[in-house]
């Protein structure tokens, strides 16, 4: 069956892809457009509920985020959240104000109405609560369903035009009930489930042979959970039309390559060309610090790595009288091969630029998406871009890939170049990957491996003094960093124990020669990242 659409219009909240991440386990699927989308974009995704964010801004300011009012006749049934139940209020003939005191943090939630949203729910319930403002008039139609100390009309609805507000934000884990909320308004809706892993396969398929065509694509392959779904995807859309491209540049983790090979050459029989550029990154990458300027090197050494490598597989393929003339007589670049696969995800998207021209803010650039070169010649095919990392793994598991590869921890695109504070060379990589190495292994000993999103080491760019034997030594320092989270979007830095944490510092001082003391990150995200740079 295929799943009813919610559209959720995004005017700058931190939370936005949280709202869409939630509505999707509900098996519902969701799609994000920016606060402005028009009516005709917003009704190419054929709704069947509309759901506005929050947002850093207030109502009553000169540029305040608006949507298209439109929006509003069309009998499409709307949830305003926070910002959006303001904003609502507002464009109603409502009335907005500014509070004495900001209501932000955990509260208690009375309901007054079971109407709509709180159906089998109980009468008083914990939510979370982030804003300035708040609705002090309701617009004619509307009821309230909920309250709080400081917010009389936490929740409302308009019976009549199907439209909803909450103050609080329901897509938190601080709303410990929100999940439920969420699934009363979809029910109230009318919108229908059906969105699964496997519907996602069989719509991915059609889409990329839709794509692709009869032509020939090249995918970066690095063993990862992203890239390697993203790679079982295509090669089921098309086959023998893609060929997999592994680069080792020389910033990956212990015998990344081995296990490359033995994964997808001898389980699913794809094609794999595996290039040794660790010489062309490390020489753009020498006597760079700037992380920035790090990820930007990268991605422009892995896009010429990439022309380059597939200028030859396209010289082979004519050579053999296997390169297809193009589909529709669509002119080729120069590289020969027109299309570009790569495992870029939602939070990827996210976290690089603003969302589809939405204001959310940068807050940092991706090597698979912001440190693309604005000349590249190929066509980006980006199956996986609309998802998160654990619907990334579901579809992984629904493809049949080993738990090895669908459970592995994430990986940063630019690797261990942004786990080196500072220059990045060979020795200093050498010295990082060792360590890391320690980190994996004593964490998978420990049975911690798959209850961590991720755990690593950072070669921080300092010296200590130390004791070892009766000599004094003047050696590196590592961090060790361990986080939990659910989507990567947020995470809380890992409470193991100590007699792991102490294996693991022993392990990497005694047989890592060159690092001297070992540290435990305990910041969370935010407002630290989970990478370092």
């Amino acid at each position: 069956m295929q799943s009813d659409t919610v559209v959720v219009l995004d005017f700058g909240s931190q939370y936005t892809q949280l709202i869409a991440r939630r509505i999707r386990e509900h098996k519902v699927f969701s799609v994000i457009l920016p606060f402005n989308a028009s009516v005709k974009e917003v009704l190419t995704n054929h709704p069947k509920a509309i759901i506005f964010s929050g947002s850093p801004a207030s109502v009553y300011q000169k540029k305040a985020p608006l949507p298209d009012s439109r929006l509003f006749s069309l009998h499409v049934p709307i949830l305003g959240i926070c910002y959006g139940l303001q904003l609502i209020a507002h464009l109603m003939d409502g009335k907005v104000k500014r509070v004495d005191h900001r209501e932000y943090g955990a509260a208690e939630l009375r309901v007054d109405s079971e109407d709509g949203l709180f159906r089998g729910l109980p009468k008083k319930l914990q939510c979370w609560m982030s804003h300035g403002d708040q609705v002090a008039r309701l617009p004619r139609g509307f009821k309230a369903l909920a309250h709080t100390s400081s917010s009389p009309y936490a929740a409302v609805w308009n019976s009549e035009r199907q439209i909803y507000g909450v103050q609080f934000h329901p897509e938190v884990v601080h709303t410990p009930l929100g999940s439920r909320i969420l699934a009363n308004f979809l029910k109230a809706a009318k919108v229908r489930p059906g969105w699964s892993p496997r519907s996602f396969i069989e719509e991915s398929v059609e889409k990329i042979k839709a794509q692709v065509g009869r032509e020939k694509v090249v995918l970066g392959l690095s063993g990862g959970v992203d890239s390697s779904v993203a790679g079982v995807l295509i090669h089921k859309a098309v086959g023998k039309q893609l060929t997999s491209i592994f680069v080792d540049n020389g910033l990956l983790r212990l015998d990344e390559a081995k296990r490359v090979r033995e994964v997808f050459e001898k389980h699913f029989k794809m094609r794999i060309r595996f290039v040794n550029a660790e010489k062309e990154f490390l020489t753009g990458l020498r006597h760079v610090v700037d992380p920035e300027k790090k990820r930007k090197i990268i991605g422009r050494t892995f896009i010429e790595v990439f022309e380059k490598e597939a200028r030859v597989i396209a010289s082979e393929a004519k050579q053999s009288r296997r390169l297809l003339r193009p589909a529709f007589g669509r002119p080729r670049n120069d590289v020969g091969i027109p299309f570009l696969a790569q495992g870029t995800l939602y939070p990827d998207v996210i976290e690089s630029v603003s969302v589809f021209g939405g204001p959310t803010s940068t807050i940092k650039s991706h090597h698979n998406v912001g440190g693309l070169p604005r000349g590249m010649k190929f066509k980006l095919v980006e199956p996986l871009r609309m998802l998160f990392k654990d619907e990334v793994r579901e579809v992984g598991r629904a493809l049949g890939l080993p738990s090895e590869i669908v459970d592995r921890q994430p990986f940063p695109g630019p690797g261990l170049a942004v786990r080196i504070l500072g220059a990045v060379t060979k020795e200093r990589l050498e010295l990082l990957r060792k360590a890391d190495w320690i980190v994996i292994d004593e964490v998978k000993k420990a049975g911690f491996y798959k209850k961590l999103w991720q755990s690593f080491a950072v070669l921080l760019p300092i010296q200590s003094v130390g004791v070892m034997g009766d000599e004094r030594t003047y050696e590196n320092a590592v961090a060790i960093r361990a986080v939990t989270s659910q989507d990567g979007m947020t995470a809380d830095w890992a409470k193991l124990p100590e007699d792991l944490l102490a294996r693991i510092s022993n392990r990497i001082i005694n047989h890592v020669r060159g690092i001297n003391r070992v540290c435990y990150d305990i910041s969370s995200k935010p407002p630290a990242t989970i990478e370092w740079e």
